[in-house]
């Protein structure tokens, strides 16, 4: 005990020195390192830290001027002080300034700390001594005495226990009484039988307890005295001992635990993931269409057709409508004095009026296909039937089509207003709009433009078909093809004139713009010509395909829903600038071109094919003119007109081609034919669509007024289901989607009335992992288009073999023998004397020997 008393003394010693020291007043961080050195019994020094700028200042760069082998640096006094007047507080020995200035000698020692043994890079010897012991270390011997004398005061030395003898002290009758021990007396009990009775044979068997008097044994239940008493106190003896516990760690369990962590989502809810969603949601009456609106107008659409349908890209229950008279052409001809008093109009409807249109845009002709603008809704781009492009601009009238009330918002079902409270309404006057620009008569198409769209944002081409990166970020060209055999790309910015034009002209050409037209794309209007026109020749002859349909790589149409975000909040407001008003003339000199963009696009004929081409255009050697590439492939699958071509949502590979009779999937990629081609239907195909949320699910119209609807994982031969819309041909089919609880889908028909369905659960919520299902599905076709052709390569081959060896039965010679070779051989021999001597008795050269008879002999 005795070390032990000597160290709380010692301690108690320091500790009254430490008190009776007066403390200087210095920073919290001066102090605590202050402290921390006088505690590790250094007191001279002081930690620093050095930067790379100081380091070169005074020459003691670390592995350079300061290394292992020499880890110190004198510094000059004066050149520390300069560095004061130099950099005042930046300078790193600014927290020693005070030791600096104290310290009597012209040299300090700055020490490089490598192991950060003090807690920095650096520190500075504040006194000569420190500095003296440094540089010349006491001896070796010195020291050994010194740490020898140490150990003995400080260090306890252990030493092991001897036995003792024990001495009582009581502890043992505690143990004793609180052991358990028995109290009552055992009692014994021995039983014993006969020596003759062991071993002897026993014989058991069944007692029938009926016939013996009491011969039933049974033990009843008595109350038994001894435990009805309840304990009251009871004596219980515990060791306090711990229990023997093994425990063990294994790091690699935990190892495993947590990269199954970061591989894994913790937060999936397994539960959910057993099965399916609700599949099977409702009865089979859950699984057809229901009817939600229809819309129809007796005043502008009598005996007229829904030519294309488009819905607003951002408003909630607006929809826009292209109609054209159902005439043919020999009739269009005869009734074309009727036809220009009536307009060419494309409707807007709301779900809250069926009436009346919200909107009517006004075109020079019948409007065949029309598209908004994925930049800003507000502009559209159609195309009409005599081929010229129309374009509108309703920024003006955003306002009042954004503010439309659409009954409940967003709800489930848009309440309709009853009739009588309507009909304030109904003689309120229809908003017209007129057209800001159409193209020119003269360069553009001259049949019907069958097909429009617009090129995305994210690149522009020139006139030689070339990609380059869209710098302006909107929209500014287009794409159309016409019954006129040629497909034309435009653009909308102004072109850069090749000559100036003189200010008598310019003035000639101004011309008075009505107040209610926007002057947005008045630089277009009767002079707009395409920028590219591809004609698809057939090669052999002088004809060309006829397009009808056409779907890009980078179509709008496989947008996703982030996408379409993104283009709501592009939306131009009235009163807002508007970047179609400031379009910059022309393409831009130094574009950015886009290396390895696919320019082959799908194009749908008129005579059923299908055609995978290339919009790049090459130089004839001969004439030096701008020429439309070959086709790449052409497929001819369809039994009639091709009126839709379009990409999957969800694989932009893959596209669904309806004409005639029949549907055909196609791979991008795949020329060997299409990946499913279905049997030819009870009538004719009109209108398709793939749905927007589930990839194994399209749409079909026929011209009896049905609707197939096709499911991939269902069935692959024929369509899941039919329903019937209406009693007429269907001319468009267009989904949409509002919500991720509310679908719709556009259906319109022949007589004009366009039909708004709901879709339902089953049709718009996809099972799980549906998407990979369906990719599975098409590279499974793909590699059964792939043996096919292996069969087929294989089959002519054999055929090949089989004709071969057939000629070489009919050509078969047997081998002839020596002496039959050596006869024909004499006999040609034979016939070659004597036509010798036929030829040389014929020229005179051999007289003929005169035969003697026998008898002259």
């Amino acid at each position: 005990m005795a070390p032990k008393s000597q160290k709380q003394k010692s301690s108690g010693d320091r500790k009254n020195s430490k008190r009776s020291k007066p403390k200087p007043i210095l920073p919290e961080s001066e102090e605590a390192e202050t402290l921390n050195m006088e505690s590790m019994g250094h007191p001279e020094i002081y930690p620093l830290v050095l930067t790379t700028q100081t380091q070169e200042i005074f020459n003691c760069r670390i592995d350079e001027d300061v290394t292992d082998e020499q880890p110190y640096k004198l510094i000059k006094k004066e050149d520390i002080f300069a560095d004061f007047q130099n950099r005042a507080a930046v300078s790193d020995f600014y927290p020693v300034r005070k030791v600096i200035q104290e310290y009597p000698g012209d040299e300090l020692l700055v020490v490089y700390d490598k192991d950060f043994r003090y807690g920095l890079n650096f520190y500075l010897i504040g006194t000569e001594e420190g500095k003296e012991n440094y540089l010349n270390p006491p001896e070796i011997a010195e020291e050994q005495e010194d740490y020898k004398e140490h150990i003995i005061e400080d260090l306890y030395v252990y030493r092991p226990p001897v036995s003792k003898p024990w001495v009582s002290l009581g502890s043992e009758k505690e143990i004793e009484e609180e052991s358990v021990k028995e109290s009552t007396k055992q009692i014994t009990y021995m039983i014993s039988r006969k020596r003759s009775k062991f071993g002897a044979p026993i014989k058991f068997s069944d007692q029938n307890a009926s016939s013996v008097k009491d011969a039933y044994i049974e033990c009843t239940a008595y109350p038994d005295r001894n435990f009805t008493l309840k304990q009251l106190e009871k004596d219980v003896g515990m060791q306090v001992v711990p229990k023997v516990k093994d425990t063990s760690t294994q790091t690699r369990c935990v190892e495993i635990a947590l990269q199954q962590n970061e591989i894994m989502n913790t937060f999936v809810d397994d539960w959910k993931c057993l099965a399916e969603e609700e599949s099977t949601f409702g009865d089979k009456t859950d699984t057809h269409l229901k009817e939600y609106q229809s819309f129809t107008d007796l005043h502008n659409l009598k005996e007229k057709m829904v030519t294309s349908v488009s819905w607003h890209p951002t408003i909630y229950g607006l929809i826009a409508v292209s109609v054209a008279v159902r005439l043919s052409l020999e009739e269009r001809v005869h009734f074309s004095g009727k036809l220009l008093l009536q307009p060419s109009l494309i409707l807007f409807w709301s779900f809250s009026d069926p009436i009346h249109p919200q909107l009517m845009l006004e075109s020079p002709d019948d409007i065949f296909c029309f598209k908004f603008c994925p930049s800003d809704p507000n502009i559209i781009a159609g195309g009409c039937i005599n081929g010229q492009i129309v374009m509108w601009d309703i920024t003006a009238h955003a306002d009042r089509i954004e503010n439309i009330k659409t009954g409940g918002s967003r709800s489930k079902k848009a309440t309709l207003k009853p009739m009588f409270l309507l009909e304030p309404d109904s003689n309120k006057e229809a908003t017209y709009i007129r057209h800001c620009a159409v193209s020119s008569i003269e360069n553009g198409h001259k049949k019907v433009i069958t097909d429009i769209h617009w090129l995305p944002d994210t690149f522009e081409i020139n006139r030689m078909g070339s990609v380059f990166e869209n710098r302006s970020g909107i929209c500014c060209q287009l794409v159309t093809c016409s019954a006129d055999c040629t497909i034309c790309f435009w653009d909308i910015r102004p072109q850069k004139a090749l000559t100036p034009q003189s200010v008598e002209k310019k003035k000639e050409e101004n011309i008075e713009i009505p107040f209610d037209v926007p002057s947005t794309f008045l630089h277009l209007d009767l002079s707009w010509k395409p920028l590219i026109k591809i004609r698809l020749s057939k090669g052999e002859t002088s004809l060309d395909h006829c397009p009808t349909k056409l779907s890009l790589n980078e179509d709008s149409l496989c947008k996703s829903q982030d996408k379409v975000l993104l283009a709501q909040s592009k939306t131009v407001k009235a009163g807002e600038m508007n970047p179609y008003y400031n379009l910059e003339g022309g393409l831009a000199n130094h574009l950015k071109p886009i290396e390895d963009f696919c320019t082959k696009f799908f194009v749908g004929t008129e005579e059923g094919g299908v055609i995978y081409t290339d919009w790049k255009m090459e130089r004839d050697s001969e004439t030096g003119r701008l020429m439309a590439k070959k086709p790449v492939n052409l497929y001819t699958v369809h039994d009639g007109a091709v009126h839709t071509v379009q990409r999957s949502p969800f694989y932009k590979d893959i596209v669904l081609t309806i004409g005639g009779w029949n549907v055909a999937i196609w791979k991008e990629g795949i020329s060997t034919g299409p990946l499913l081609q279905s049997s030819c239907a009870p009538k004719k195909y009109t209108a398709g669509h793939w749905s927007l949320t589930r990839p194994g699910v399209f749409y079909i119209g026929r011209e009896d007024g049905y609707i197939d609807i096709w499911d991939l994982l269902e069935k692959t031969h024929e369509p899941a289901q039919s329903q019937n819309i209406c009693i007429t041909m269907i001319t468009y089919i267009k989904p949409w989607t509002f919500s991720a609880k509310q679908q719709f889908i556009a259906i319109a028909d022949y007589y004009g009335t366009l039909h708004i369905l709901e879709i339902p659960w089953t049709l718009s919520h996809p099972s799980t992992n549906e998407v990979s299902s369906m990719n599975y599905y098409f590279e499974r076709e793909v590699k059964h288009l792939e043996y096919i052709e292996q069969r087929k390569k294989i089959r002519d081959q054999e055929k090949k073999e089989m004709e071969l060896e057939l000629e070489k039965k009919k050509t078969k010679t047997y081998q002839k023998s020596k002496e039959q070779l050596e006869a024909e051989l004499k006999m040609d021999y034979e016939s070659y004397l004597e036509l010798e001597e036929t030829t040389l008795i014929n020229l005179g050269f051999l007289k003929v020997a005169e035969k003697m008879s026998f008898m002259d002999l």
